[in-house]
């Protein structure tokens, strides 16, 4: 029976999933962080009677204003957060995909996109949104990290969300937890289901289970590209509402609909697109990276995918 329709085996799948998910976010955060830094300054850039700058611009009077290491802002709290999120994502899919298989093993389109969303909701709450939180607020911050004199509010990602409990209360770190778990549910059900049918039909193309590194990475690369698609005006709602440093009597819901309205009325609707190049930028690749390492390591962990070994290159070089 094909890898596309026969029942995976589970027993001890848990860990192999969270070490090789984790591991995978590592890398994405490390290649990726700068393109986002750029999206969230886009996103929380406000109308001033000037065009907007886009996405090139962005970037470098970032680098310009604040030296190249700002891109990296909000690093820390990335990289504290993705560890356990990709493998929170990965192991949680798996879960819940194992428990919508058809008694013939097999699992259909629909069934594989819940899974998705099951994943996605999953690390929006526990781990997703205290961490954007945290890094919204950090990359929000306009200081040049070469002045020694030029002292932030947030030193890092510990400290700020020090302050933030402090000042604004542990509730802050789940605002916008709703926009955030819709987000994550329609990222994760639109990657995961686009890139295990595509891969499928690779395996079954190519007649094996492992496919080639770089098929992998195009995969990941179209599945990450069609998820911000489809709900960019979510996270640039949420980008808006999670800088806010000021407490609030209203509700989640009536702040989400009036930073919805407000935006639509000073700035048209393409505002709710704000950072829509540098995010698709950011996430195609950063999921190509992240399928790319999950399999590699998936395969290193399970023994089906040997490790590397540099001897070889050392007795070419002697």
């Amino acid at each position: 029976m094909s890898s596309a329709t026969q029942k995976p085996q589970t027993k001890g799948r848990g860990i192999t999933d969270l070490v090789a998910g984790g591991t995978a976010g590592l890398f994405e955060a490390l290649c990726c962080h700068p393109l986002d830094t750029v999206k969230v300054r886009m996103q929380l850039y406000r109308k001033s009677g000037q065009k907007p700058p886009g996405f090139l611009k962005t970037g470098i009077n970032i680098v310009q204003k604040e030296t190249f290491l700002s891109l990296y802002k909000g690093l820390g709290a990335v990289v504290i957060g993705i560890v356990p999120k990709m493998g929170l994502r990965f192991s949680s899919y798996e879960f819940y995909r194992s428990l919508l298989y058809a008694p013939d093993g097999s699992i259909s389109t629909s069934s594989t996109f819940l899974a998705g969303v099951g994943a996605g909701i999953t690390e929006a709450v526990l781990v997703v949104n205290p961490m954007e939180v945290v890094k919204i607020r950090l990359q929000a911050q306009h200081h040049s990290m070469a002045d020694p004199l030029d002292i932030p509010k947030y030193r890092n990602a510990p400290h700020a969300a020090y302050v933030i409990v402090k000042e604004e209360g542990f509730k802050t770190l789940y605002r916008g937890v709703s926009l955030t778990a819709a987000r994550q549910a329609t990222n994760q059900g639109v990657n995961f289901t686009v890139y295990s049918k595509i891969k499928e039909y690779l395996q079954g193309y190519h007649q094996t289970d492992v496919l080639p590194a770089w098929e992998t990475s195009c995969i990941g690369l179209i599945s990450g590209a069609l998820g911000p698609l489809s709900n960019a005006p979510l996270d640039t709602i949420k980008t808006r509402l999670q800088k806010t440093t000021y407490a609030s009597n209203e509700s989640g819901m009536v702040r989400i609909v009036k930073i919805g309205k407000q935006l639509v009325h000073e700035e048209g609707m393409a505002a709710l697109y704000k950072g829509i190049t540098p995010r698709i930028m950011r996430v195609a690749p950063g999921q190509a990276v992240t399928f790319t390492v999950y399999e590699f390591m998936k395969g290193v962990l399970s023994g089906d995918t040997p490790i590397p070994s540099l001897t070889s290159g050392n007795k070419k070089l002697d």
